[in-house]
């Protein structure tokens, strides 16, 4: 095969190139959601948002520099104060929220509850951060528009007195839990959105909480929350309430579980871990099933402090692979065992069904073959998977070795500004030959305000390769030059051989297209597409399948 490499020279970028090339919230509302909505989306749109903008310096301490949770109060006192009429389970930390969530509200449906589910971000519609009822399908742009509609006057005015300074995500909290008091659900999971103890979400009483849960504790919006992982922790501990059971998922740095335990012991709250040393979690196998992954475990859970919870899962089939992914279903097993214990009815074998149901956009998330031929790539291998922090590449790296061991591997690369670069890229490129990385740019939450600039993607993974003594081929070095000249190179070129590629390039389309050429010189080798580092580039590869 002749390749043409004219393509692969470094673009330039812009963020007006950026924001034509990449769906924003709105068009992507536009193109996918009933036009019904339309009136919702322009509001919240109008307001603040700082999944845009970013988030303040110590807005998410429990300090003078939070977030007013007084202004939460006094919006839901409006409207009923609707988060007092369910009962709640609370999930806090830095990665393995969403899955923890969407795992907990699983098993609850299969045991026949009504379960209300509240997430963020969202993959491609807002909708899809409220789940309603047994069913677990995202709220109806109908149910959604009609109470907007309902509350508008209700908002204008409640936004007029607060000076402006009600946020999207507090507007759409809100909203959630009227839904999730007005369809009478029998319980509800709440993702936190920003740490715990000053998050809009946290203004549930201990006489609505029924579980709280802390994942992880990592060094994500470090800014935000203090500065450290302590503060991280101590963020996450402002959702315990007196009496109420916690679970742990972790494994936690022994001093920051200590900082959390701490705050439990305070409150008289029981500590439930997933990672106690008698439980035993374990991968036995991985294949692919109808498309998708599938991993074989075992979850063994010995709780013997606090209190006393046992359950043994056996060859358990997990559509969510990775050894992360088992640790959350472990963590959701250990919430369903509080329950239990609380009184909820909840058997072994709906915890299995619930936990092997569950499958999430997003998360080592494999194209079908007719979705890679939607892409104009026949025949390759794309895996989406919107990790973004140095725990979450580690994570899918382990994930990928796993899957595809012996596979040739092709990066994508898209981060939000505030995302730990480096320390992502060195993640990727130790945990495996990694043949090529293309870095671009994706809307984050549809504006360009945290999109990072491919350059200075650019500059971070070279430092990266440089620290690990890893060799690249980039746009500075004299071989790059050689090989990205106009001519056709052959297949068998060795300029490249051993090295890794690094190159940007500003259309997402393109960046498939180079990846897939690339993997495909060596056709007596598999290849993997990997498309990660945020949510939303993932969002904008979905996002192209519909159009």
């Amino acid at each position: 095969m002749l390749l043409h490499f004219k393509a692969f020279l470094t673009s330039s970028f812009s963020h007006r190139r950026i924001s034509r090339q990449m769906c924003s919230v709105r068009t992507l509302c536009s193109l996918r959601e009933d036009s019904e909505m339309k009136d919702l989306v322009d509001y919240i749109d109008s307001l603040k948002n700082y999944e845009k903008s970013g988030v303040p310096t110590g807005a998410g301490t429990d300090s003078n520099d939070g977030f007013d949770l007084g202004r939460m109060r006094r919006l839901l006192d409006r409207f009923g104060n609707p988060h007092s009429k369910f009962k709640a389970v609370h999930i806090a930390g830095t990665k393995g929220k969403g899955s923890t969530a969407a795992f907990i509200s699983n098993i609850l449906r299969t045991e026949g509850y009504s379960v209300g589910c509240y997430t963020s971000p969202h993959i491609q519609t807002i909708r899809e951060r409220i789940l309603l009822g047994r069913s677990g399908d995202p709220v109806s742009a109908k149910l959604l528009n009609n109470l907007f509609h309902k509350i508008k006057q209700d908002l204008d005015q409640a936004i007029k007195e607060e000076n402006g300074c009600i946020s999207h995500f507090e507007v759409f909290t809100a909203m959630a839990f009227i839904l999730f008091a007005d369809e009478k659900v029998d319980i509800a999971v709440i993702e936190a959105g920003l740490g715990g103890a000053r998050d809009a979400t946290n203004i549930i009483s201990s006489s609505g909480l029924a579980a709280a849960v802390i994942t992880t504790v990592g060094e994500e919006h470090l800014a935000a929350l203090g500065g450290s992982l302590e503060t991280i922790a101590m963020a996450k501990a402002g959702i315990i309430k007196q009496g109420c059971p916690l679970v742990l998922g972790g494994p936690f740095l022994p001093h920051i579980e200590h900082i959390i335990r701490e705050k439990a012991v305070s409150m008289d709250s029981p500590v439930v871990s997933a990672s106690e040393s008698g439980n035993n979690l374990a991968v036995k196998s991985f294949s692919i099933l109808d498309g998708k992954p599938c991993q074989i475990c075992d979850i063994e859970i010995q709780i013997v402090k606090d209190l006393k919870l046992s359950c043994k899962l056996h060859d358990l089939k997990l559509q969510m692979p990775g050894a992360h992914q088992l640790q959350n279903a472990a963590t959701a097993t250990c919430v369903a065992l509080c329950l239990r214990n609380l009184g909820w009815r909840i058997s072994d074998e709906s915890i299995r069904c619930g936990l092997e149901r569950t499958y999430l956009l997003g998360r080592s998330q494999l194209l079908k073959s007719e979705e890679a031929k939607a892409l104009g790539l026949s025949g390759a291998t794309i895996l989406l998977d919107g990790a973004h922090t140095k725990e979450s590449a580690k994570a899918l790296m382990n994930t990928i070795r796993m899957a595809f061991p012996k596979a040739q591997l092709a990066f994508v690369v898209a981060m939000a500004s505030d995302k730990d670069h480096a320390g992502f890229a060195r993640e990727i490129l130790s945990g495996a030959y990694v043949k090529t990385v293309i870095l671009t740019e994706a809307a984050v939450a549809g504006a360009v305000t945290r999109t990072t600039p491919a350059s200075l993607l650019r500059d971070s993974w070279i430092k990266a390769s440089e620290v690990l003594g890893i060799d690249i081929c980039h746009d500075g070095m004299t071989e790059y030059r050689e090989l990205f000249k106009e001519q056709p190179v052959s297949s068998e070129s060795n300029l490249t051989d051993g090295k890794t590629i690094l190159a940007t390039e500003s259309s997402l389309k393109d960046c498939l297209r180079i990846a897939n050429e690339i993997l495909n010189r060596r056709r007596d080798e598999k290849g993997v597409i990997v498309i990660t580092g945020s949510l939303h580039i993932v969002s904008s590869v979905l996002a192209s399948l519909g159009d």
